[in-house]
């Protein structure tokens, strides 16, 4: 597991941030459980305070200055024409491959030499038609990674990330905390990192977001979908293993600007949310 890193929080209700804990420049955060990195809390009510707003610093783990995005959607009802779940799916393909070249993109350039790319353009997705467990927890998102190689489906790529999209039947866990569907909501998705057989893997989970906790009023779910696409893609990217994110907070780029301003309907008609840009000091929608 890379940088102990805990995670601004996504509110239920309020749509605002909270600052789990403070640390000295340059040391990671505590994180309250052992299983994954880059978790979106939710706050309680009584921890919420006004967001970060001083600049990220890079800590000298890289960035994906040319990143890919392979999504392995775990279900049978991903495949089946007939099914919803197939829209829902074949929307984030469109979504994920028009994103690395939009404006809403080209704001996390700043960092590290970071470039516009073809997110699409790596080893192709996988519908994985059999059925995930209800709880799918943090070792099975890895394990259906690990499948995607072993399976033949792809080759392992060190620019790549692996992001797992489960059905509303399912919900995923990390320890005590779930998400959408789960007995203790605590966050809508969340990117980390293992060691694999050929190298460090990239990963993120992308449950369904199936609750109000995880959704803007009047969206679809696919739109809620992407945009938690967004806030995980950039953040793998400017923060794989260590890079770029806030030493006073542990807050990474997505984080900083996670529900305030409101997300929003951008490029190709698809949904974002602000990124936090070091040059402007702020957050801000394109670049």
């Amino acid at each position: 597991m890379n940088r102990r890193s805990l995670k601004f929080a996504l509110a239920l209700s309020c749509g605002l941030l909270s600052v789990a804990a403070n640390a000295a420049p340059g040391t990671p955060v505590a994180k309250p459980f052992a299983d994954a990195d880059h978790v979106i809390y939710t706050p309680t009510r009584d921890s919420v305070v006004p967001k970060a707003g001083s600049n990220l610093t890079n800590h000298g783990g890289g960035v994906l200055t040319s990143a890919k995005v392979v999504f392995i959607f775990w279900g049978s009802s991903f495949a089946n024409a007939s099914s919803a779940d197939h829209t829902y799916a074949t929307t984030l393909q469109a979504f994920r491959n028009q994103f690395g070249t939009t404006g809403e993109y080209n704001t996390i350039t700043q960092y590290s030499g970071i470039q516009l790319t073809n997110l699409g353009s790596g080893t192709p997705d996988w519908f994985d038609t059999s059925a995930p467990p209800t709880n799918v927890t943090d070792s099975s998102v890895r394990s259906e990674v690990n499948r995607y190689f072993s399976g033949g489906h792809g080759a392992f790529n060190s620019s790549t990330i692996y992001e797992v999209v489960i059905p509303k039947t399912s919900f995923s866990s990390s320890g005590s905390s779930t998400s959408c569907g789960g007995p203790s909501l605590a966050y809508c998705a969340y990117h980390g990192s293992f060691s694999g057989a050929s190298g460090t893997v990239k990963y993120s989970i992308e449950p369904y977001p199936s609750c109000s906790g995880c959704k803007v009023a009047g969206w679809s779910d696919v739109q809620n979908q992407e945009h938690f696409v967004c806030h995980e893609t950039r953040e793998a990217v400017t923060d794989p293993v260590n890079g770029w994110w806030n030493s006073s907070t542990g807050a990474e780029a997505d984080d900083q600007c996670a529900w305030s301003p409101s997300p929003f309907i951008g490029t190709g008609g698809f949904a974002y949310q602000y990124e936090w840009s070091n040059a402007n000091n702020g957050c801000i929608r394109t670049r």
